[in-house]
């Protein structure tokens, strides 16, 4: 056999919120946003909860993220990500999703991220739980402030164009690899693979995992990663790779957090 991964959605299917709004009290403290943006991004948080990740939630998300963040300097974005990491992710991260992805690990598949929150977020988030790549939103940044433009967009359709554009260029068979979400919008990933999984699926999603006879997942328990995992090594080097064809949006770009071989 052939390599092989695992796919896994970030918000709400290894982490019990949106990975982008649980930064928001760090980046007051960093001066970036107001108590009035924070107290927005909490009721945002809310609605993405309450509400399920639909294509109309994910657009006012998406707005407002865009509104929120232009302006903002990458490099103390980048600078809080990193000194907030464990005190923001720790508590939000599924015991059950860490106990999966080793489970993959274990047996030789790579594990690849693939979230529409930005970069900045996801990939380390994708480096403390040992991913191998990363896929995620890219932002405009002119002058080394973002724009409030979202240059490219992993969202619905594009997560799908996204693991096949990876799968040719590492050698993934997707009729033999694993992927997880929680969101009726990401039916296109599951559906690119051979061994799809709802996991906390929305009403929508649960319906046609249901109609597809696709597995259901609950996972609900938090864990305290440190105690779960070792920690990765100190400041790794992430580099970014172009793949496949340009997209409406920007090229696609993954990140290789960790190099691993798979047998």
């Amino acid at each position: 056999m052939g390599p092989t991964a695992a796919f896994f959605d970030l918000d709400k299917t290894i982490i019990a919120k949106s990975s982008t709004l649980a930064f928001s009290k760090p980046f007051q403290a960093g001066g970036l946003i107001s108590r009035r943006a924070v107290l927005k991004s909490v009721y945002a948080q809310f609605v993405f909860l309450v509400g399920g990740a639909d294509h109309d939630q994910m657009e006012k998300l998406r707005a407002f993220m865009s509104s929120l963040v232009a302006g903002w300097d990458v490099a103390t974005v980048r600078e809080i990500v990193a000194e907030t990491l464990h005190h923001v992710v720790d508590p939000i991260v599924y015991d059950e999703a860490v106990t999966l992805i080793a489970e993959h690990q274990l047996a030789g598949r790579d594990v690849v991220i693939v979230s529409a929150s930005g970069t900045e977020v996801v990939e380390p988030i994708g480096v403390l739980l040992g991913a191998d790549h990363v896929v995620a939103s890219q932002l405009e940044v002119v002058d080394g402030h973002y724009t409030g433009e979202i240059h490219y967009y992993a969202y619905a359709e594009e997560k799908a164009r996204a693991i096949e554009a990876l799968a040719a260029e590492r050698g993934y068979d997707l009729a033999q690899c694993y992927a997880y979400s929680d969101s009726v919008t990401d039916i296109p990933m599951l559906a690119a693979v051979g061994h799809p999984h709802a996991v906390n699926p929305d009403r929508d999603l649960r319906k046609a995992a249901a109609e597809r006879g696709w597995p259901v997942l609950v996972f609900t328990k938090p864990v305290a990663l440190r105690s779960r995992m070792p920690l990765p090594p100190a400041k790794p080097t992430l580099a970014a790779v172009a793949v496949g064809g340009a997209v409406a949006v920007g090229g696609v770009v993954w990140v290789n957090v960790r190099k691993r071989r798979v047998g």
